[in-house]
């Protein structure tokens, strides 16, 4: 099985980490895993803005970059969901989108492909687990609150098999957080509000760490919270499984 590693732009300036954990949890699974230089932004904020055909060469670009890759993980939920979602429309009447069918989140990736059930990390900490909003209700990480269907979440699966961990959820477990892309941008009051009160409800569950599989979501609420003075962390769900590599 040949991998296509992608790390979406705002990972690889403010978060290689992540990018780093993302690799060597593949590779430790026994997977041939090749990072494609030249890699840029998969055109997510220009659609965000309005300027979704601004994205047309990034997807054309991706097309030739991942050609002859089995699967394109990224370990950002909102990132893979865009490639997934939105580039057969970028792309219509142009051609055929190929990176879009095998483009994956690292979660679902792990979870719904490999079928892992066991990882090789230690991590004995308290974590409270942020669904985000791409993650929840369009790649279907975990189940949709407003939906009558069983409660499920691929990323608790994930991290009960990590060694030492203790797993716990907000109340609210999927309420946004507030950011939203442009939506922080435009709207700071409301977004600053919806951040600290989903900050309060991770740290009211005990937790040393909120974690989850979208770094900007974490992002939004390490800035939040730093800002406030409240002494929680904030982690990727890759640097937990990949903890011990």
């Amino acid at each position: 099985m040949k991998i296509g590693l992608f790390i979406p732009c705002y990972v690889d300036a403010l978060y290689p980490q992540v990018g780093v954990a993302t690799y060597k949890l593949l590779k430790s699974l026994g997977l041939d895993v090749t990072y494609p230089l030249g890699q840029t932004c998969c055109g997510q904020p220009m659609a965000n803005a309005g300027f979704e055909s601004m994205a047309e060469g990034l997807a054309n670009k991706m097309d030739e970059l991942f050609a002859g890759f089995d699967y394109v993980v990224a370990p950002s939920a909102s990132c893979a969901a865009f490639i997934r979602l939105n580039y057969p429309h970028v792309l219509k009447g142009k051609h055929e989108c190929q990176t879009a069918k095998k483009t994956t989140d690292l979660v679902e990736f792990l979870h719904d492909v490999l079928k892992v059930t066991k990882l090789p990390g230690r991590f004995p900490h308290v974590v409270s687990v942020h669904n985000s909003c791409h993650g929840v209700r369009e790649l279907g990480l975990s189940s949709p609150s407003e939906r009558n269907i069983e409660r499920y979440s691929k990323i608790k699966d994930l991290l009960s098999l990590v060694d030492g961990i203790t797993v716990r959820e907000p109340e609210r477990v999927d309420e946004c957080c507030g950011f939203g892309g442009m939506f922080a941008v435009e709207e700071p009051d409301v977004s600053v509000r919806m951040g600290t009160e989903k900050v309060e409800r991770h740290m009211a569950t005990g937790a040393e760490y909120v974690t989850g599989p979208d770094s900007s979501c974490l992002m939004h609420m390490e800035g939040v919270a730093r800002r406030l003075g409240k002494p929680i962390k904030f982690i990727h769900v890759a640097e937990i499984l990949s903890a011990g590599l």
